[in-house]
């Protein structure tokens, strides 16, 4: 991952377009998606956490074809996302907690970008919180400045990307089936950083979208509903397999 590069300056365009939808997130129309697999009603709770300079109204759209294709979909507590620190980390844990409280059974912790962070984080900390990890688009991988955001993110912070004030490795895959999601046409993070190596996480998919849509392109937010409803049954037997 060492000669990862940021994306180009046309891909970085290519995301701005997306900008006015995520405002629109939450007042747009979500879908139903056809799972894969034979979940029934045993689909777990997916708690999902927004990217830097996000907020959980970003993630409204994703959360909400969830909740149409079955799932019960919760936003992430956190507040407005301006960097990874210990405060919003234990707001997290404690939205987590809550979650999996309400439904006696561990959650799908899902992150976008930044938000990838915290669900890796949560669930190397409290695996028995989380069912399953899925990032979109998430740094967790290789140089930490090899994106077009990691300037953004030093000057909104005390720390710096290089110095976190979280001493967790991020890269580290967590005790739990762990999933990325990436994109080759991504204009803010390379795909090498966002698919990892192979020991830091279990499963990849490539969707062709921009960084933006991952959490508000309706398109993208039905993929990543079949993406983590084909990982699930990899984890947890169908209902057919738990009749008989």
């Amino acid at each position: 991952m060492s000669d990862a590069r940021p994306p180009s300056l046309a891909l970085l365009l290519r995301e701005l377009p997306w900008l006015p939808l995520i405002a629109a997130s939450r007042f747009r129309r979500a879908d139903k998606v056809d799972l894969a697999g034979d979940l029934g009603d045993q689909s777990p709770p997916v708690v999902v956490f927004p990217g830097l300079l996000s907020h959980d109204s970003s993630t409204s759209l994703l959360r909400r074809t969830f909740s149409a294709s079955g799932f019960a979909a919760y936003p992430s507590g956190l507040g407005f996302v301006t960097g990874v620190t210990p405060e919003r980390l234990e707001k997290g844990y404690r939205r987590l907690e809550e979650v999996c409280d309400i439904h006696g059974e561990p959650a799908i912790i899902l992150g976008w970008s930044l938000g990838g962070i915290y669900a890796r984080v949560l669930a190397q900390r409290h695996p028995e919180l989380a069912k399953m990890v899925v990032t979109l688009g998430t740094p967790f991988s290789g140089n930490r400045r090899a994106n077009n955001a990691w300037r953004i993110y030093n000057a909104l912070n005390d720390h710096t990307v290089d110095a976190p004030r979280l001493a967790d490795d991020f890269s580290a895959k967590p005790p739990v089936h762990t999933v990325a999601v990436y994109s080759r046409t991504d204009g803010v993070v390379p795909p090498e950083c966002a698919w990892g190596m192979e020991h830091e996480r279990d499963a990849a998919h490539c969707l062709d979208v921009s960084h933006m849509a991952f959490g508000s392109g309706r398109r993208a937010a039905q993929a990543v509903t079949r993406i983590v409803s084909s990982e699930l049954v990899k984890v947890q037997p169908p209902t057919s397999a738990v009749s008989t």
